[in-house]
């Protein structure tokens, strides 16, 4: 589902000394702004759409100029301090080398994902789950609060089950068969196939990354 950031955050700041942090990975900074809808932090594993490339380990917390004179963010800093998260230089090169292509590619990957969720939308077989479409329960809330576009991310559920979704995937020939997201790669994954027998993930769901 997709989560409405501005009325969460509301609703959480109406108990004092509640922090709200949300993690904005799969919509990149070029699609939403959850700052400024409400959120005191917000978290991109940078690894993934920031980055473009598969090939670097990074993270990234932000906040507004008031929360960063709080004490929560007195904190973070110090943790990070003491803790020694800081990216060596050849780390920081390739996260700035991939940001310089960010909106280049987060635009081109939410048009080809609209363009696949639309053309398996039609197929009798397939459930597509994309926020882009329409029939999507949350498509209202995230028209209002992502511009651009609606991510590079969607989810497929095949008829026949756990059988017939891994087959789909193993069938695909411009996708690779990989746990990521975010890269220039279209990768898919049977997700309940890599989290195991107690994943709440369907038996006929393929995630898909553009």
């Amino acid at each position: 589902g997709v989560c409405c950031v501005r009325t969460f955050a509301e609703a959480s700041h109406r108990r004092p000394g509640t922090t709200v942090v949300v993690d904005s990975t799969a919509s990149t900074p070029v699609l939403t702004r959850p700052l400024s809808l409400g959120a005191d932090i917000v978290m991109h594993s940078a690894t993934k759409y920031l980055n473009g490339h598969s090939d670097v380990l990074a993270g990234a917390l932000v906040c507004s100029e008031k929360f960063a004179r709080g004490d929560v963010w007195k904190r973070v800093r110090a943790g990070r301090r003491m803790g020694g998260a800081v990216l060596g230089p050849w780390d920081a090169w390739l996260l700035q080398r991939g940001m310089r292509t960010l909106f280049v590619r987060v635009r081109q990957q939410c048009a080809s994902a609209m363009e696949i969720a639309s053309r398996l939308s039609e197929h009798p077989s397939v459930t597509v789950l994309y926020p882009g479409l329409p029939s999507h329960p949350h498509h209202d809330v995230a028209a209002a609060q992502m511009e651009g576009g609606f991510g590079g991310m969607l989810s497929v559920r095949i008829a026949g089950g756990r059988a017939a979704a891994v087959g789909f995937a193993a069938r695909l020939r411009v996708f690779r068969l990989a746990t990521s997201l975010g890269g220039v790669e279209s990768l898919a994954e049977h997700r309940a196939s890599i989290e195991g027998g107690d994943s709440p993930v369907p038996d006929d769901l393929v995630r898909l990354s553009v």
